[in-house]
């Protein structure tokens, strides 16, 4: 809770996936991503409750093992790959409130496929919205400029064409204005936001752009680079003291 607003977390972990199958129980680092969610939230006290939503009874059981809550199962037409994170988002904060008994004020979503999120970001995006009156705050990483949309190509019958016509005009990365991207550490939004404007992206939406190197995991190769970043930001434990 911040101040007198309940916040619910929503950890979206349905059972289909094309990329890697049933990614939300693959295991970074030996733990099941969508547990990754659970451990996380366990850090975060301002989180008042945090559920999954899933469509899969082995997800919804290790999720409810590493803290979260399954109080119910996700109906077969939000577990589609095409349904839109509004309309999940909506369905968990009404059956949490009908459960509950209580009315959530913010809405935060976790997804399990971006485990290199830390509690500090969760709660910086949290105070973000708060204190900036937002509707909604994302996280955002800058995009390297190799795949700035100014240098991306299109491929027709193997002929080379620009994606946008102004790339013609591109010699140095010093003429390209940063552009940034979605790295799913955390979405947070009003009540309002989702149930009035059906969105997770409302009039007002701020962003939090975070520095780290992080990774959205949709691939194997995703996975691997996560856990190399991972372990490559711990203290070795050959490390000596440094001396005096």
């Amino acid at each position: 809770m911040v101040g007198t607003q309940r916040i619910l977390a929503v950890c979206p972990a349905r059972g289909g996936s094309k990329g890697i199958p049933l990614k939300n129980l693959a295991p970074f680092l030996g733990v099941p991503l969508v547990a990754r969610v659970g451990q996380l939230v366990g850090e975060i006290p301002i989180i008042d409750r945090a559920v999954v939503s899933t469509d899969h009874p082995e997800i919804a059981e290790i999720a409810k093992k590493s803290g979260l809550v399954a109080p119910f199962l996700r109906p077969p037409d939000l577990s589609g790959d095409r349904i839109s994170d509004a309309l999940v988002l909506i369905h968990a904060l009404e059956e949490m409130e009908r459960l509950d008994k209580v009315r959530y004020d913010i809405v935060v979503m976790l997804q399990p496929t971006s485990p290199l999120r830390r509690p500090e970001h969760v709660i910086r995006a949290i105070e973000m919205l708060v204190t900036g009156e937002w509707d909604a705050v994302w996280t955002l990483s800058e995009t390297d400029s190799k795949s700035h949309p100014l240098k991306q190509l299109t491929l027709d019958s193997d002929r080379i064409g620009y994606y946008d016509p102004n790339g013609c005009r591109i010699i140095a990365r010093q003429q390209l204005n940063p552009v940034y991207h979605r790295n799913g550490v955390a979405y947070v939004m009003t009540r309002s936001c989702l149930l009035e404007e059906k969105t997770i992206m409302g009039r007002r939406t701020g962003a939090l752009v975070l520095k780290e190197h992080l990774v959205s995991i949709d691939t194997m190769w995703d996975l691997k680079l996560a856990e190399f970043i991972f372990s490559s930001q711990q203290p070795s434990a050959n490390a000596l003291p440094q001396g005096e």
